[in-house]
């Protein structure tokens, strides 16, 4: 489970990266004095949180080889975070009514030259995409972290109490010797053979 969210954090990874480079908005201004000019603002322009949080969960997918138990849970809440400000920042190029007053200042284009602003949701969609893969591997790496707590659970050493009478009242050697004559040394009506 842990190489299938691996493989989906680096897809959102990869993902980013890709929306970062297409571009989101474009603007045409005017100054007056040459031809109109058409400027591009891609997404690591438009939302400059992109490539780190690629790179987050790109260091998220390699950190979950390393880590178990409670941080590898605590990992996967950051990239759920990490989800969640991606959906943000796609989610925010729709629902923003104006964006001609931020494409000028990124820009560096007086607002008073402005012709007219263009939204491409390619980059956003794609954003959109990554951030629920993301957010899948961070619940494969939750339910990842659960089933290794239970795993582990499961092959921990019974107390004394709880293992057979017999063999918890014979010493290491006699069980060894038990073993080697080929006895159970567990069950004392078992001859091994």
């Amino acid at each position: 489970m842990i190489r299938l969210a691996q493989l989906c954090l680096v897809l959102a990874a990869a993902g980013l990266w890709v929306a970062s480079r297409l571009t989101w908005v474009q603007i045409s201004s005017f100054d007056g004095l040459g031809q109109p000019k058409t400027a591009d603002l891609s997404g690591a322009t438009w939302s400059t949180a992109l490539i780190p949080l690629a790179l987050l969960v790109a260091a998220a997918a390699v950190a979950a080889l390393a880590v178990h138990g409670w941080p590898l849970r605590i990992l996967a809440l950051l990239v759920a975070a990490a989800s969640a400000g991606m959906g943000y920042l796609a989610i925010s190029l729709w629902v923003v009514a104006d964006v001609a007053v931020r494409a000028a200042q990124l820009a560096d284009v007086p607002v008073a030259d402005l012709l007219d602003t263009e939204r491409h949701y390619v980059g956003a969609a794609l954003t959109l995409v990554a951030a629920i893969v993301s957010l899948t591997g961070s619940v494969l790496l939750m339910r990842s972290a659960t089933g290794a707590r239970s795993n582990a659970a499961r092959y921990t050493r019974r107390p004394a109490a709880e293992t057979d009478a017999p063999a918890a009242a014979m010493s290491e050697r006699m069980l060894w010797d038990a073993l080697d004559e080929g006895r159970d040394p567990t069950n004392p009506d078992n001859k091994g053979r």
